[in-house]
């Protein structure tokens, strides 16, 4: 009995042992937590949205030299479309200069790519019709001046009393009066080939015809085709022009757009157009026209802009890269663009801090891009503190080995 007894006491003792072993390593991990979770958060210096569990790291008085900080602010981002499309003359600008009658051409007076002015030559042709009318004109001239001698001659045997009579005076002043309706009626004539009035008097004079109608440039531009050899049969509106003249300090930009994005094209929408010849310059225009028909194929609809071009540096043909303002600026959160990394499995990153030495790095979502601002929807807000740049820095440091 006093045997039991004793193992009985000797079992509790051991008992007791453990279980005040098991506290005291409780109470010592716990507090041995708490204690690292301290320190965590006091080296950290993370935001309110920030976890334990971001990647951190903290930088020497050397090292912020390399970045830069600043506050998370807002930015108004312009919603634009972009795509890409060719340069073109400007179809409603541009002129195929056919000459108004029949004819061979016999002389050309320009180039192609001559700058030319509204009314200035740019070619002749021989004009069976000229001709015809010019003949016309120097035979009523010659009736007219004989009209007049008649009725000249008519006059003074009338007022002489040598015995004209009144009958045969009326007859040469009708005469007289119908070809110089005749004359006025061929110097018309003549002059809608753009004869002028020294022209035809010289004819007049002369008693010659000029058969070269002068084809003259309707608009200013410049000469954008060109096909008139000497001899060339030409026709009003028929076959090739013989001269192409085009203003082209306005440009076409044609760009096809998906047909879902159709609602969000207007007339009048400001274009900004870059080409590779050009890689830092910005041309600027408005959308001019919205065509019906869509592209059964690619299901794509020909959007029409008129650029500004006054020095004549857009080539038709030039493809070209179109941002079209869709509408009015967003205004978002959003932090410079060197200030975000995408890491290699593709998630975007940026760095935050609270003390300007301690910096976490924080998973955020992007959206809209201008001007090196870089639209965040979600991931840092409002007036936190963000690396602006040297974001790459700190990934960087993040991903080395620690030395020895």
């Amino acid at each position: 009995m006093k045997d039991c007894l004793h193992l009985n006491k000797r079992t509790m003792a051991a008992v007791v042992t453990i279980v005040a072993i098991v506290v005291a390593t409780a109470l010592f991990l716990s507090g041995r937590g708490q204690s690292i979770n301290a320190n965590t958060q006091r080296g950290s210096g993370l935001a309110s949205k920030s976890s334990p569990a971001d990647p951190a790291v903290d930088l020497s008085p050397s090292q912020l030299n390399s970045i830069k900080i600043e506050s998370v602010g807002s930015y108004a981002f312009p919603v634009e479309k972009e795509t890409v499309g060719t340069i073109s003359f400007a179809d409603d600008l541009t002129v195929d200069v056919f000459p108004a009658y029949q004819g061979t051409i016999l002389k050309a007076f320009v180039e192609l790519g001559t700058q030319v002015k509204r009314d200035e030559p740019l070619y002749t042709i021989k004009s069976p019709d000229l001709i015809q009318a010019e003949s016309t004109l120097i035979g009523a001239a010659a009736t007219y001046e004989l009209t007049t001698k008649e009725l000249a001659r008519a006059k003074d045997l009338y007022t002489t009393n040598v015995g004209v009579p009144q009958k045969e005076l009326e007859q040469a002043i009708s005469d007289e009066q119908t070809a110089d309706g005749a004359l006025k009626a061929a110097r018309d004539a003549v002059r809608v080939f753009g004869k002028t009035n020294a022209d035809i008097d010289r004819m007049i004079a002369s008693r010659t015809i000029d058969p070269a109608l002068v084809v003259r440039s309707p608009i200013s531009g410049r000469v954008t085709a060109f096909n008139a050899p000497p001899g060339l049969l030409v026709q009003p509106g028929s076959g090739t022009a013989p001269y192409t003249v085009a203003n082209v300090s306005v440009k076409w930009m044609l760009a096809n757009v998906i047909e879902s994005d159709i609602p969000l094209f207007h007339l009048a929408q400001p274009v900004q157009v870059k080409v590779m010849a050009y890689a830092d310059r910005v041309f600027k225009g408005k959308v001019s026209k919205i065509y019906a028909a869509v592209d059964p194929n690619t299901h794509r609809v020909t959007i029409r802009s008129e650029i500004a071009d006054p020095k004549d540096e857009l080539r038709p043909g030039m493809l070209a890269n179109f941002v079209i303002r869709v509408d009015g600026p967003v205004e978002a959160i959003a932090i410079p663009a060197n200030g975000v990394v995408r890491e290699p499995d593709g998630t975007m990153v940026a760095w935050v801090t609270t003390d300007r030495r301690h910096f976490a790095q924080r998973v955020i979502r992007i959206g809209l891009r201008q001007d090196d601002r870089v639209q965040i929807l979600n991931g840092v807000q409002r007036g936190e503190l963000v690396v602006s740049d040297g974001a790459v820095f700190l990934s960087n440091m993040l991903e080395a080995p620690p030395s020895d």
